[in-house]
């Protein structure tokens, strides 16, 4: 299965967690927010300007910049 980025991901779609790129700071900062590899991803919306996205991870909702969205490598589930 291919991946791609919370970036790509089309709104409404799922996906898990496979790796989150960038620098060292960035990605603690992504993980405290639970933003783990393994863990399901849901992209909900763009927001109407296009930054930032609300996604739904871990039982809550959090918005990522286009920025963080790009580092966030998810496998897309199938169906839904």
């Amino acid at each position: 299965m291919s991946t791609i980025t919370v970036e790509q991901l089309p709104p409404g779609t799922s996906g898990i967690i496979s790796s989150i790129q960038g620098e060292p700071a960035i990605r603690r900062r992504l993980m405290e927010m639970g933003v783990l590899p393994g863990s399901e991803l849901t992209l909900i919306k763009w927001a109407p300007l296009g930054d930032p996205a609300e996604c739904n991870i871990r039982g809550y909702k959090l918005s990522l910049r286009r920025a963080e969205a790009a580092l966030i490598t998810v496998e897309p589930k199938k169906g839904k």
